[in-house]
């Protein structure tokens, strides 16, 4: 049999001869219904990068001869012959026969209970969990938080299976409601229990109204959940809500929507995801409103009415930075706009450092570079020769030795001077170290592009790297997508290779801008070029201070400058 890559059709072609009909289209796969279990929902992902298919509600799958002998009940050698038959000569595939899903008996619902008793009986249930220590390190170590603000926000961590019956015995014992409760429903005991279990076993972040009251519960997974045939690229899903909806007598959760903070803020923030919207409003000391995803904005336009009866003026549409190159998000943030001016509010479309994907990690990594910005890493002689001090520094440096000095390093070690130069510097004095460190400097003129996401413009591969390049179509940075944002000059060593310099230019323009610098800060997809009398180099940022050189056409690029 021979190989997919040589077959002279493709799972497409099969799709085709099946009059398959596909629901969704993605990248490199589609969705359709299952012929072979008659699904009609399109749950038979059909990858044809791969020539793959599976059905993820019968778990039937395989390669594209097994899905046109399995519909005819062929060997895939018999369905191979008969696929070339059929295309060869222009024919159809002969009929056949879907097998009928049987029909399932809905299962019984219950009515969504009042806000008040939602609130009661999430409260409660709050107060009846613990959070285990290692849920409590990651919010103070990754996340930025107090122990004081853990408990005000009311986080907990979800409790073992075997309590989820003792759970809602007990609410209930306490005069609590939990029918129709999001999350509560009867079990296979005729017992009400509540829906927690290993697999979403995570932290508990609580969904709170404008009102204070809460409406509802995420959960932020230990362990995200990975669909068999989802993007190899994504971690998979990483909040889920706590719901019952597939559950006798269990109701869904509605996703409302989380506000922190001031309900009569004159200016609120809108972001996606609740723990984001927690953390970020404490570390911003500004009100927040979060959905659940970018895409599921619609319920904000209940909450926008409310804030501009309030007084609310302006909405700060702060989505995660993928805005700029994922269509879906993009499109959820115009939603935004649109839904904020139907209420007489000015909407402002808040921007960052693009290596940070959310607004709370842009905000902890400033607190943090704040907290460092005192300890520097640079030694005298390298702050002079990158010219970023003057030779007198060199005296305010030594007295700091002195004062310091506890034996554990020499005073040419603090310096950074070598022996040799360091015995120069006794011997000749300041005037000849001065001038050996000035014939070290070099000049690297260089320009920064960045791509051109102004006015709400999406670039598939903005502020990815290389691999988004890539997955985009592109095997070079398009410069017809760029724009060119700074042209400088950097001061550095003579010996320092493109790499160092690479890492002075991205180290120099992140966090604090210069007011001439038109862009953000140097992040994936920044294209760094650097001229000299031996031509011109062009390098594209992977991320993490990794650049790979690159071919580009600047006349192609924009220039915002000519803007300012």
């Amino acid at each position: 049999m021979a190989q997919p890559q040589e077959f002279p059709f493709n799972i497409m072609d099969v799709a085709e001869l099946l009059h398959l009909h596909i629901r969704r289209r993605q990248a490199d796969s589609v969705y359709a219904d299952c012929p072979i279990c008659g699904d009609k929902r399109g749950k038979m992902n059909i990858n044809f990068a791969k020539n793959l298919w599976r059905c993820n509600y019968c778990n039937e799958g395989g390669g594209m001869l097994s899905l046109y002998g399995k519909v005819y009940g062929i060997s895939n050698s018999e369905a191979y012959r008969e696929i070339c038959d059929t295309l060869q000569n222009g024919l159809t595939a002969p009929e056949y026969t879907v097998k009928e899903l049987p029909e399932q008996t809905a299962i019984e619902q219950s009515v969504l209970a009042s806000p008040q008793e939602i609130h009661q009986t999430f409260s409660m249930l709050l107060e009846l969990l613990t959070l285990t220590s290692q849920h409590r390190k990651h919010l103070r170590e990754v996340r930025g938080l107090s122990d004081e603000q853990i408990e005000r926000l009311g986080y907990k961590s979800t409790p073992p299976f075997y309590l989820c019956r003792s759970l809602a015995q007990k609410l209930r014992s306490r005069g609590c409601k939990v029918e129709g409760v999001p999350g509560f429903y009867v079990g296979k005991d005729d017992k009400w229990t509540v829906n927690f279990n290993s697999v979403t076993a995570g932290i508990i972040i609580p969904a709170k109204s404008i009102d204070g009251m809460i409406r509802g519960a995420q959960i932020r997974l230990d362990t995200p959940i990975r669909d068999q045939e989802s993007d190899p690229d994504k971690s998979g899903t990483k909040y889920l809500w706590l719901s019952s909806a597939s559950k006798k007598r269990g109701v869904s959760s509605g996703s409302p929507v989380h506000f922190v903070g001031d309900p009569f803020a004159r200016v609120v923030y809108v972001t996606e995801g609740l723990l984001k919207a927690d953390v970020a409003h404490f570390l911003m000391d500004r009100s927040f409103a979060a959905t659940a995803g970018a895409n599921n904005v619609n319920k904000l336009d209940m909450l926008f009415a409310l804030l501009s009866a309030n007084g609310t003026e302006v909405i700060i549409e702060a989505e995660d930075m993928d805005k700029y190159h994922n269509a879906a998000v993009s499109k959820g943030a115009s939603k935004i706009y649109l839904m904020a001016r139907s209420h007489g509010l000015e909407c402002r479309r808040l921007t960052w450092d693009p290596n940070y994907k959310g607004i709370d990690d842009w905000q902890l990594a400033m607190r943090q570079k704040k907290e460092q910005r005192d300890v520097s890493q640079m030694n005298f002689r390298t702050r002079f020769v990158c010219g970023l001090c003057s030779f007198d520094a060199i005296s305010e440096e030594i007295a700091a030795w002195h004062e310091r000095n506890t034996g554990s390093s020499t005073l040419h070690d603090h310096l950074g001077l070598s022996e040799q130069e360091y015995a120069r510097f006794l011997r000749d004095g300041d005037a000849a170290l001065e001038q050996y460190l000035l014939s070290l400097r070099a000049q690297q003129y260089f320009r920064i592009y960045q791509p051109d996401v102004s006015e709400g413009k999406a670039a598939d591969f903005a502020f990815g790297g290389i691999r988004a390049l890539q997955k985009a179509g592109y095997e070079q940075p398009p410069a017809s997508e760029y724009a060119l944002v700074y042209e400088g000059t950097l001061v550095c060593e003579v010996q320092q290779d493109n790499a160092i310099r690479l890492k002075l230019v991205a180290a120099r323009y992140s966090g604090e801008l210069p007011a001439d610098y038109h862009g953000r800060s140097v992040s994936p997809s920044t294209v760094i070029e650097f001229f000299d009398e031996n031509g011109r180099r062009y390098f594209y940022c992977d991320g993490n201070d990794k650049f790979l050189p690159v071919k580009f056409s600047p006349k192609l690029a924009k220039d915002k400058r000519e803007r300012h």
